[in-house]
């Protein structure tokens, strides 16, 4: 009889000390996660009781809490709607948050650990803490420009300054509307969200930075010129053999040029001529020579295959690897699996415009608490140095005659030095393409770095023909303020 009763006695006192870890894991180790967890009801209820931060747009709230006669006392409220949705995102009773709103919730809601005198002064007063603000890095301006030039288009348009890394403009279309996600009715809130989320456009996605990524097409030739500069085997005028189409190998398919044109009319083609035309074959060519790891460590430099926050989550560019030869090639011109965000291919101009260096790119300026005291204030930070000064201005000069002698001339301002390279990619469904332009001006002291991705299909023509009038409308309004 004892020994059944010893056995019990030890199931029982095992279960205790079971419940008393698993307590003791919840309300000590878990509790700040469990807190600052999105599904959390109770929390999120009681911080619609207490003022959220501002975001803000050069000096102008873009998103903001105003007082309501119920028992949330606040009701957040998005002034300009579509036109910041994908940057500053939204703020929900039920289905979670997004964007900045998301990324800097603790800041906003005034509960961060850097924000300790802000609590402690709550405590105090018996109030709630009231939450900081938020400056963002974007223009107004040259966002509403971004956007208008942008017009109709699926795509996105990212605006950055080479030599800073803040980012001006973030334009991803379609949008959405964040005030329809910030009812205070959960009911409102589900049906617009469900109805967001099964639109097969997708406008919940931020084009610029997720989503489902882009094949670059031959924006990637940026990189490829790069890569073969900096191996100091291949200069501008280097020639490769030109041919009207090309075989892959073990394969029966061929690489050919826009319009299975000749790369000029010569029998070989220099590579600044090949970069000026935005040929393929060249390019096919000249990637089995620099071979996957020179090109991959080049991707790399620019920030392929690294997870940025900026602070919003910015999903990471791919240049694959153990490729075959083929693929290779067809990698050489940003296709196979080759992925990238609008906002990576703006890092490339942004680099090669500030003369090699590559700035970490921001969207925040400062973090302002309530009183005024700044919490967090940007700072200029490196992020890579994928070229030398003399690479990074060859390819300017290379990137300026595209413009003006090549296959870039729609993006040109009567006036104004524009440095550019366009592409078309084929999506691999049906006649999809998605058109590019990126680029920098003033190319002798560029102020401004942008990438266009528009999406369509092949009917519309080429990058030239779509996304490098719309660098044109911006390059030209940002430079006549």
């Amino acid at each position: 009889m004892i020994t059944p009763l010893r056995k019990v006695g030890i199931a029982i006192a095992l279960l205790f000390g079971l419940l008393f870890a698993s307590s003791s894991y919840l309300q000590v180790i878990a509790a700040e996660d469990i807190a600052d967890d999105d599904r959390n009801v109770r929390k999120l209820y009681e911080s619609f009781s207490a003022e959220r931060g501002q975001i803000l747009a050069g000096g102008i709230p873009i998103a903001e809490s105003l007082p309501v006669d119920n028992q949330f006392s606040f009701l957040r409220t998005y002034p300009y709607a579509e036109l910041y949705a994908p940057v500053v995102g939204y703020y929900t009773l039920t289905q979670g948050n997004a964007g900045i709103e998301s990324a800097l919730n603790p800041l906003l809601t005034g509960r961060a650990d850097s924000q300790v005198i802000e609590q402690l002064r709550a405590l105090v007063t018996g109030s709630n803490p009231q939450g900081a603000s938020v400056m963002l890095s974007l223009d107004p301006e040259i966002q509403q420009l971004a956007w208008d030039a942008l017009g109709d288009n699926k795509g996105s348009v990212v605006v950055m300054e080479p030599q800073t890394g803040r980012i001006l403009a973030m334009v991803s279309k379609p949008s959405y509307d964040p005030n329809l996600l910030a009812a205070h009715s959960s009911s409102a809130v589900l049906e617009s969200y469900l109805e967001l989320a099964d639109d097969l456009d997708n406008p919940l996605a931020n084009r610029a930075i997720a989503g489902d990524l882009y094949f670059p097409g031959s924006v990637f030739k940026t990189i490829m010129m790069a890569a073969a500069l900096e191996s100091g085997d291949f200069t501008a005028q280097s020639e490769f053999e030109n041919p009207r189409e090309l075989a892959l190998p073990l394969s029966t398919a061929v690489v050919k040029n826009s319009g299975s044109r000749l790369c000029g009319g010569d029998e070989f083609v220099t590579l600044e001529d090949a970069f000026r035309l935005s040929c393929n074959i060249p390019f096919a060519e000249l990637s089995l020579e620099l071979g996957e790891a020179a090109i991959g460590s080049m991707a790399e430099g620019f920030g392929f295959g690294a997870t940025l926050e900026i602070p919003l989550t910015v999903t990471p560019s791919v240049f694959p690897r153990g490729l075959d030869q083929a693929q290779l090639m067809l990698s050489s011109f940003g296709q196979f699996d080759v992925r990238v965000t609008p906002l990576q291919i703006a890092m490339v101009s942004s680099a090669v415009a500030n003369g090699g260096t590559l700035m970490k790119p921001s969207l925040v300026d400062q973090v302002i608490a309530p009183n005024l005291r700044v919490v967090d204030e940007f700072e200029p930070q490196i992020y890579s140095r994928p070229l030398s000064a003399a690479t990074a201005r060859e390819l300017n000069r290379m990137m300026v005659d595209n413009v003006q002698r090549g296959v870039a001339g729609n993006a040109g301002v009567a006036g104004l030095s524009v440095a550019g390279k366009t592409g078309t990619a084929e999506t691999g469904i049906g006649e999809g393409r998605t058109f590019w332009f990126s680029g920098f001006a003033p190319a002798e002291n560029p102020t401004i770095a942008l990438a266009i991705a528009v999406e369509g299909d092949r009917s519309e023509g080429t990058g030239n023909a779509v996304a490098a009038p719309i660098a044109n409308t911006i390059f030209a309004g940002v430079m006549s303020r």
